[in-house]
């Protein structure tokens, strides 16, 4: 959670450390490889495959962590497909982490569809590690480079974006549980589970877009839930508005939650929604889409 974080590689965004020969990256430097003489026998290589066998090297006295390589991103053999995060958490320091981050993991109010308990929302060191995995440059933060103010990344920083992120998770869990219990509460009265979810930042949904054509700002990212409705799959979409500065409860996006139009009932409870919005809300507005009533942050023209 995302926050998946489901969701975060390299700090919360980080370093691959200053290591000469750094995890996850080929030692060789292959722009300096001349070619073979014409007599070597061919080498079978796989197309970009380093050419070191790394499982008959040695141990060294550095110490070993899991790979943060933000170029094995891409690799999901080692994913947990339900939320796009390494299988076993990662909670060892990045090499050259510039300060110690906290490893305890806070549970959430959301419950699994299997069974197991709820979710559990990732430590400060799980979050840099993943942001690290997505290619962030710690280093730059450090020294105050992403920063308009210039001000330098510091521990509570990281503390303070864990408990975002959180919120934000509670705050569409919410939104969820609006529009399951106005349409579905009969059909599912032991509630919905969370099943799997993901990010898709730059995947804007087409709502989205038409608000941007209007004027509207687009949303800094968004989020795709399945929820387990007693046996039935159901996606939602998330997406996620700048709403100003944090408030005391950490709170600042605005949330435009709806079921995917993925199916007739999805369809019929956004044409549903819509109706009770512009026939029972008081003080209705037409135009802002970003808020935190279900019934008002649906439209039947997006998905």
């Amino acid at each position: 959670m995302a926050n998946d974080t489901e969701n975060v590689v390299g700090v919360a965004k980080g370093p691959l450390g200053d290591h000469e020969v750094r995890s996850g990256k080929c030692p060789v430097d292959h722009t300096k490889m001349q070619s073979m003489p014409t007599n070597h026998p061919p080498v079978q290589k796989k197309a970009g495959e380093c050419p070191v066998d790394h499982t008959k090297m040695q141990s060294t006295n550095v110490p070993q962590f899991p790979s943060e390589c933000p170029m094995r991103a891409g690799e999901k053999d080692n994913l947990n497909p339900n939320n796009m995060m390494p299988a076993q958490p990662a909670q060892q320091p990045a090499p050259g982490q510039p300060f110690p981050l906290s490893t305890e993991r806070e549970t959430s109010t959301i419950p699994k569809a299997d069974g197991s308990g709820n979710w559990v929302y990732p430590s400060e060191q799980m979050f840099w590690n993943a942001m690290l995995r997505k290619g962030w440059n710690w280093k730059e933060a450090v020294e105050g480079k992403d920063d308009p103010q210039g001000k330098p990344l510091a521990p509570d920083d990281i503390k303070n974006i864990i408990r975002i992120h959180n919120i934000n998770n509670e705050m569409a869990w919410r939104e969820i549980l609006k529009w399951e219990a106005a349409f579905h509460a009969n059909e599912c009265p032991t509630g919905p589970k969370l099943k799997k979810f993901g990010g898709r930042a730059q995947d804007y949904s087409p709502r989205a877009r038409i608000r941007s054509w209007m004027g509207y700002e687009l949303p800094f990212d968004r989020h795709d839930w399945v929820v387990d409705r007693c046996g039935q799959d159901v996606r939602y979409i998330i997406d996620y508005y700048d709403g100003g500065q944090v408030d005391k409860e950490y709170k600042f996006a605005l949330l435009d939650v709806r079921p995917a139009l993925d199916s007739f009932g999805a369809l019929w409870d956004r044409m549903t929604a819509t109706w009770w919005r512009w026939t029972r809300s008081p003080g209705r507005s037409g135009t802002d889409a970003s808020t935190n009533s279900a019934a008002a942050a649906t439209a039947a023209t997006s998905r």
